[in-house]
C-alpha cells in the first residue's frame, strides 16, 4: 500500500478533482543545444495508477491521470544566448542542497551554455532589495567541489516576501529561469511568483525542486535528503541501544525529524531494527494507564532489560497546552516531545523506585547540515538535470518529481495540496511494528 494512499484513492474515485496539466510558456522553437539520440515529447506520459484495476478504471476517461514525462526535449523555448537564471535555497537545511546546486550549474552552463546564472543569497529574502543581500555569480568552477560539503553555499531562509518586490528584482536582473529548492512552503511561493510573473505578462520559468528531508511533499515518491537522513541515524541508533544494553535498566531516546510525518523515524527503525518502541505524529498514544507509554516502557524493561525509543518530532503534540507558534513559513513550532518523554518516564521511574539508567539523543543539526551520501547524491544530479530541461523547454509553475521510478513534471498546485503521510494500515508502519513489536508492551495479552 502507498505511502500516500489517502490522496491516491481521491485521485482515482474523482480524476476530474486533480489536474495534471503542465503550464508552458509558449510555442518551442528553438533547436535544443544538447545532442541526443531521443528526446522527450510532451505526450509522453507516465500513469498516475499503478495497479491494473485502477488502470481499466480510468482507461475511458477524458481526464486519465498521468505525469507528463521529464527530460530534454528537440526544441526549446528560451535562447540561451539571452537567458539568465537564478537559483534559491529555502527553509531548513538539508543533505543535498549542494548537490542539487552544482547539478543546475553544469548542466545550464555546459550543456545549455548559459553563461549568467545567479545564487541568490539567503531564500527569498534575497530577491528583496530592502536585505541588501547580493546574489552571487555561478559558475562550474565555484561550485566544483561544494557537493563534499553540507547545507548551502548560498545560505537559506524560512517565509516569503512580497511577491511584487520579489519578480520586480527578477526583472531588474533580466533572469527569465528561477529555480526554488524547498519544502511546501517554498513551493507555495514559487507559485505565487509565477502568477505575478503571469499576471505581468513575463515569460519566466519558475521551477520547483522539492527538498522536505522529512519525504512528506505529495505526488512525489522520494526527495532528497531523505534517504541520507535515514543512513547518518544508523550510528545514532547504533550509540544508543550501546548506551541501553550497557547499563541496568539502560533506556536510549532518539529524537529524529518529524515534524508532520514519521517517515523518517518509522525508516530508520526498520533499518536499525534494535528499537523497541518507535513513536510517529501519525499515530496516537498516551502516557498515562495500562496502555500508555510509562507502562509500555516498564514493560520493555522487564522483558530486555533495557528499551530505546525512537521519536519524530512532531508525534505527542497533544501533550503541551498553550495557544500554537508558527514560524516563518507558517508552520506549526512543535514543542519538545523528546525531553518531555525523557522527564517523564524519568520521573515515573524514579517513583516506583526502579534503578534505571537514561541517555537522551538528538542529531537532529547534525543530519540536516550533513553531505549528502551514495545514491541520495546522485538522485540529486538527476533532479537537476531535468529541472533544467524543464525550464529550457519554457515548463513553469511546476516542479521535478519521480513516480514508478520516472522523472516527472508535477503542477505545483498538485503537490502542495496537502502533506504525505504514513497511515497505520500500510505496509511501512506494519512492518515496524513487526521490528519493534511494541504492541506487546503497549498491549499485552493477559493470560
Amino acid at each position: 500500500m502507498r505511502s500516500d494512499m489517502f490522496i491516491y484513492q481521491k485521485v482515482i474515485d474523482n480524476p476530474d478533482e486533480y489536474s495534471f496539466e503542465i503550464e508552458s510558456l509558449g510555442e518551442c522553437t528553438i533547436d535544443n543545444p544538447i545532442k541526443r539520440s531521443e528526446y522527450v515529447s510532451d505526450d509522453d506520459k507516465i500513469v498516475f495508477p499503478s495497479q491494473l484495476k485502477n488502470i481499466i478504471k480510468l482507461a475511458n476517461h477524458k481526464n486519465f491521470p498521468a505525469f507528463q514525462k521529464a527530460g530534454p526535449r528537440a526544441k526549446i523555448f528560451h535562447d540561451p544566448n539571452w537567458s539568465k537564471a537564478a537559483i534559491v535555497t529555502c527553509g531548513g537545511l538539508c543533505p543535498g542542497l549542494n548537490d542539487v546546486i552544482k547539478g543546475l550549474v553544469k548542466v545550464l552552463e555546459c550543456d545549455y551554455k548559459i553563461k549568467t546564472i545567479y545564487g541568490i543569497r539567503y531564500g527569498y529574502r534575497g530577491l528583496n532589495p530592502r536585505y541588501k543581500h547580493e546574489p552571487m555569480l555561478l559558475t562550474s568552477e565555484n561550485v566544483d567541489n561544494i557537493h563534499e560539503r553540507g547545507g548551502s553555499i548560498l545560505g537559506s531562509s524560512r517565509g516569503s516576501q512580497p511577491v511584487d518586490v520579489m519578480v520586480d528584482t527578477l526583472i531588474r536582473k533580466d533572469i527569465n529561469i528561477l529555480f526554488c529548492i524547498g519544502g511546501d512552503g517554498t513551493l507555495k511561493g514559487a507559485k505565487a511568483i509565477w502568477e505575478e510573473a503571469k499576471r505581468r505578462s513575463l515569460s519566466i520559468s519558475v521551477i520547483g525542486i522539492p527538498k522536505t528531508i522529512d519525504n512528506d511533499i505529495s505526488f512525489v515518491e522520494r526527495s532528497f535528503g531523505f534517504e541520507t537522513a535515514v543512513y547518518r541515524t544508523f550510528d545514532v541508533i547504533s550509540s544508543a541501544h550501546n548506551e541501553a544494553e550497557g547499563a541496568y535498566n539502560g533506556i536510549s531516546i532518539i529524537k529524529l525529524m518529524g515534524r508532520d510525518s514519521g517517515f523518517i523515524a518509522a525508516s530508520a527503525t526498520l533499518a536499525n531494527s534494535v528499537v523497541d518502541i518507535c513513536l510517529i505524529p501519525e499515530v496516537d498514544f498516551d502516557m498515562e494507564g495500562e496502555n500508555g507509554l510509562k507502562k509500555a516502557v516498564v514493560r520493555c524493561l522487564e522483558k530486555n532489560g533495557h528499551c530505546v525509543i525512537v521519536v519524530a518530532e512532531g508525534a505527542g503534540q497533544k501533550f503541551f497546552g498553550g495557544e500554537k507558534e508558527f514560524d516563518a513559513s507558517g508552520n506549526i513550532k512543535h514543542k519538545d516531545i523528546g525531553v518531555f518523554i525523557r522527564d517523564e518516564i524519568s520521573n515515573y521511574l524514579k517513583e516506583l523506585k526502579i534503578d534505571f539508567s537514561l541517555k537522551y539523543f538528538d542529531p537532529s543539526y547534525m543530519i540536516r547540515s550533513s553531505p549528502a551520501q551514495g545514491t541520495d547524491a546522485i538522485f540529486c544530479l538527476l533532479l537537476a538535470e531535468n529541472a533544467v530541461h524543464a525550464a529550457m523547454a519554457g515548463k513553469t509553475n511546476c516542479l521535478i518529481g519521480t513516480w514508478n521510478n520516472f522523472f516527472t513534471h508535477v503542477p505545483i498546485s498538485l503537490a502542495v495540496i496537502e502533506r504525505r503521510k504514513i497511515h497505520p494500515e500500510e505496509a511501512l508502519y506494519k512492518a515496524m511494528l513487526s521490528a519493534t513489536r511494541q504492541e506487546e508492551y503497549f498491549y499485552p495479552q493477559k493470560d
